[in-house]
């Protein structure tokens, strides 16, 4: 990522998302030279997968700080139908997470990251089930524009067309890039491109880069090999222990890893074009010799040997004079990247500092924002006539002295109809497998542009222009200073709570204007059961009409929701007839922090559940919801911790849950295994949601009165045919009879981690398939122990309640139904 900077003309792009939520980065004089040395190479590499962590980060350290290729890493998806370790965001939350997950990974390789419009729909077994959920063009299109745009002389891809990468989506990921090795070169495909500056381009070779683990060895000798571990002196990091600083990132996932040191040995299998000997990029010029000015190479090579460690700033005239000569380059696409990495090596050479921030994180639609903006001129280099120009505005800087920060400030209105923060991707409803972008210059960008400034200034006698992210900037008591973005948001946000209403629940409207410095609160509350007219629509009663006046008019809170059939949601219109919005947050300590509006919404089901039982206590996992569908259903709920698990407290309860992976990411599990057993014994149920068994997530605790194993078996046809196998159990029957219609409508797959090599005291209740494979039966296990019942379910609970499936309402209530008579 290139790091721009000083005297700022402000660009306004209100179709930002995010920044990075750390201080901004600075450069040492080993990593100045490790750029100068990259100005001598013109040499690309792109690697593609379906998913953020399936990159072999590894490789692509080697390749961006070894071979000082320009490299990136092409994930179709972003990674929306994972699982999540962290907290129980799914789908659209979770794909914005991995996504930063996936940008942070790239700053410490040094790749850069693209994406295409593909969603993650959860786990696939075929790569024809992929492509068609995705929409096999469009995807492909995508892949085809990357590489016209990034041009890389090879493509490499992590798994194999052939199946042994297992997800559907693996497989389908290599199918694209292999197709889009030939389409990028053909003139006759997605011809739409090349009105948006791309031309047609040939890769030399495309490889895949075989791998030996999950049981699975595609490595042979008769490969071609390179050596990926070597030591960097320069970075003082071998690149295995860049990686795993890289992969790391992914924490989402469970994916910490411990560095690596000594000699890796990468294989790649050619797949089209020219198999490699010698070198991965053989036959490609890869230096100054392809721009038809081999000459600049010298030049280069001069400016290395003259860099002093302790005074990078005497390199900035020389820089300068090469930046001079580049632009004078025929070859436009080299001249755009190689005058953009001179650029930030005079930025870094200097030493300048320049910032933009706020006091507030977010700049609110018919508001003012302060904006501080700073340079620091801090080696003193040859730098002259710093200036801002903001709205048609001119800001000069005083004349910058040594390591002295010049300061200024100007507020800027927001306009009322300014465009709010939205990542790119979901600014448009979501189709069917994918997202609706079209605007084309967005596709394959890892996010959408920041609020940002331009500075600019004369650095020996040459003007340069370096962009700067607008952000909020405060100091914490235990973390110190802390960057995060700034969002454009609107004066109020409407949110219902909860999203999900069953039968007669009520739910309440919280109401935050954000254009009072407090942050005011009102609830407004109506009961679904008695406003619920038969055509589909729910009126704000008159009497709960509220306004805000938060110094910029007044918003109005009435108006009407009406069903939207597309999404199966009520939407809140006001009484104009424009959708009530709602600001939602995403926060964690390891990423930026993230926000973005949606139209404000709820869920309303009608349908016949019947609940035993008045009391549930949940243990958590690592994240879910069920807490708030047990609520719904009419059930109280109490969250467990270690200290609460005694024979005689747990002894109230009705039923007791444990959160998904709750045995993975509690160690302490195992010290209450006995209380929670004699809980059972004496009457209780324990429903015990999924749980992995792998490097990942192995369990650590004994889970079960009886034995069995969690498999990696599951379903992943949402529509799956499931069989009763035992029709008369009362978990099929008790308090709701469960038939085949409640397996209707059910979102993304049937179920997880199923149970075998179960004990004889269980019974299997459920068993289904997906296309072309053989039944499975451990969905759903049950055993009578003592008085009580034990539960085992990998049916996806976690996803179907929240989404409001009737179905799995009613079998989840028959599941924990406490009639201790029977």
């Amino acid at each position: 990522m290139i790091k721009r900077s000083v005297a700022a003309f402000l660009i306004f792009n209100f179709s930002f998302l995010i920044t990075q939520a750390q201080t901004p980065k600075s450069y040492n004089a080993a990593e100045i030279l490790l750029q100068l040395k990259k100005l001598n190479v013109l040499g690309s590499v792109l690697y593609v997968a379906a998913h953020p962590d399936d990159e072999n980060t590894r490789l692509l350290a080697y390749m961006a700080n070894e071979k000082l290729y320009r490299t990136g890493y092409l994930s179709i998806t972003r990674g929306d139908g994972g699982q999540n370790l962290i907290g129980d965001e799914l789908g659209v939350d979770l794909g914005l997470i991995r996504t930063q997950e996936l940008l942070a990974a790239r700053r410490i390789d040094g790749a850069q990251q693209f994406f295409t419009r593909a969603f993650d729909f959860g786990y696939s077994k075929s790569p024809e089930e992929t492509l068609k959920s995705w929409g096999h063009d469009k995807i492909l299109s995508d892949v085809v524009w990357v590489i016209r745009k990034f041009r890389p002389d090879v493509i490499i891809t992590r798994f194999p067309t052939t199946g042994e990468g297992g997800h559907g989506h693996h497989t389908a990921s290599a199918i694209l890039a292999v197709e889009a090795f030939d389409a990028a070169a053909d003139p006759a495909r997605f011809t739409e491109h090349f009105k948006h500056g791309v031309t047609v381009w040939q890769a030399k070779r495309i490889l895949w880069n075989t791998f030996n683990f999950g049981g699975t060895n595609t490595q042979s000798n008769d490969q071609f090999k390179m050596d990926c571990g070597d030591y960097n002196p320069i970075l003082g990091k071998s690149y295995g222990e860049i990686a795993a600083a890289s992969r790391s990132q992914h924490k989402s996932q469970g994916f910490g890893v411990a560095a690596q040191r000594g000699s890796v040995i990468e294989y790649f299998k050619t797949i089209k074009g020219t198999a490699p000997v010698n070198d991965l990029v053989e036959n490609v010029v890869v230096g100054w010799k392809r721009t038809a000015e081999e000459g600049l190479a010298g030049v280069v090579n001069k400016i290395i040997d003259k860099f002093d460690v302790s005074h990078p700033e005497r390199s900035i005239a020389a820089l300068v004079d090469l930046y001079k000569k580049v632009e004078l380059l025929k070859d436009d696409f080299w001249k755009d990247q190689k005058l953009n990495e001179i650029k930030e090596l005079v930025q870094n050479c200097s030493g300048l500092f320049m910032e933009a921030t706020t006091n507030s994180q977010y700049a609110v639609q018919g508001d003012s924002l302060k904006i501080n903006l700073v340079v620091n001129n801090r080696s003193g280099a040859n730098i002259l006539s710093a200036d801002a120009h903001l709205n048609n505005d001119y800001v000069i800087f005083d004349q910058l002295k040594k390591n002295e920060n010049s300061v200024q400030v100007y507020s800027m209105f927001i306009s009322p109809n300014a465009k709010l923060t939205q990542p790119y991707w979901l600014e448009k409803p979501m189709e069917k497998g994918s997202f609706n972008v079209t605007d084309q210059q967005q596709i394959g960008k890892g996010e959408s542009d920041p609020l940002s400034v331009v500075f600019s200034m004369l650095i020996e006698g040459k003007e340069f222009k370096f962009t700067k992210p607008v952000r909020y900037k405060y100091t914490d008591p235990v973390k110190g200073e802390i960057y995060q973005p700034v969002n454009i948001i609107p004066a109020f946000s409407v949110k219902s709570n909860p999203k999900l209403i069953i039968n007669k629940g009520h739910n309440e409207w919280e109401i935050k204007s954000f254009k009072d410095s407090n942050l005011f609160k009102s609830y407004i509350r109506t009961a679904s059961g008695t406003n619920m007219a038969v055509n589909n629509s729910i009126l704000l009663n008159r009497n709960q009409t509220f306004k805000l006046d938060g110094g910029y008019g007044t918003a109005s809170i009435s108006g009407a929701g009406n069903f939207d059939p597309v999404t199966n949601q009520y939407k809140l219109y006001n009484e104009d007839g424009n959708p009530f919005l709602e600001l939602h947050q995403v926060n964690y300590d390891h990423i930026p922090a993230i926000s973005y509006t949606q139209e404000t919404f709820f869920h309303s089901k009608r349908f016949d559940l019947k609940i035993e039982g008045k009391l549930v206590g949940y243990i958590p996992g690592a994240g879910d919801k069920i807490p708030e569908a047990l609520v719904a259903m009419g059930y109280r709920v109490v969250s467990l911790k270690e200290s609460d698990i005694q024979s005689a407290y747990l002894k109230q309860f009705d039923a007791i849950v444990t959160g998904v992976r709750t045995y993975n990411t509690n160690e302490w599990m195992n010290n209450v295994y006995d209380a929670l057993m004699q809980y059972v014994k004496d009457g209780g149920v324990l429903l015990v949601q999924y749980n992995t068994s792998n490097r990942i997530g192995p369990v650590v605790a004994k889970i079960a009165p009886y034995p069995f194993n969690i498999s990696r078996n599951r379903i992943t046809d949402e529509d799956a045919t499931v069989n009763f196998l035992v029709p008369d159990h009362p978990a099929l029957n008790y308090p709701n009879k469960i038939s085949a219609k409640d397996f209707e409508g059910w979102v993304q797959e049937r179920s997880v981690y199923h149970a075998e090599k179960t004990d004889t005291a269980y019974k299997h209740i459920l068993s289904m398939k997906d296309p072309g494979e053989k039944e499975h039966d451990g969905s759903l296990i049950i055993a009578n122990y003592g008085k009580g019942r034990f539960v085992y379910t990998g049916l996806v609970f976690f996803r179907e309640l929240p989404a409001g499936v009737p179905g799995a309402y009613r079998l989840f209530a028959n599941l924990i139904a406490n009639d201790r008579s029977r």
